[in-house]
């Protein structure tokens, strides 16, 4: 067999994106947690979600976690979130 070659560059898809809407408040919203599965995350996590409880009024915080840091949330986690939350943070700590 001969040399393989293989691109290193990158396709991803480089259009211009729209940013999703500003909420105007955090107040009685549902915020997903998104733990991408990092040492000491879920502290990290641990201590937002309380912030955003007590200084910022959250009504409900939606915790998932990814299987490995280096791959994308399954599928089902990615549309849960999108159906069920206001706004998503994902985070990670080392």
């Amino acid at each position: 067999m001969g040399t393989v070659l293989l691109d290193p560059t990158s396709r991803a898809d480089q259009s211009p994106k729209a940013f999703a809407t500003r909420l105007d408040t955090l107040s009685g919203t549902t915020v997903g947690l998104l733990d991408i599965n990092k040492a000491k995350g879920v502290f990290f996590l641990d201590r937002l979600e309380e912030i955003l409880r007590e200084q910022y009024g959250v009504k409900e915080v939606l915790r998932r976690t990814k299987l490995t840091p280096g791959r994308p949330a399954a599928e089902a986690i990615q549309q849960e979130l999108q159906e069920k939350c206001d706004a998503v943070i994902e985070a990670l700590s080392d």
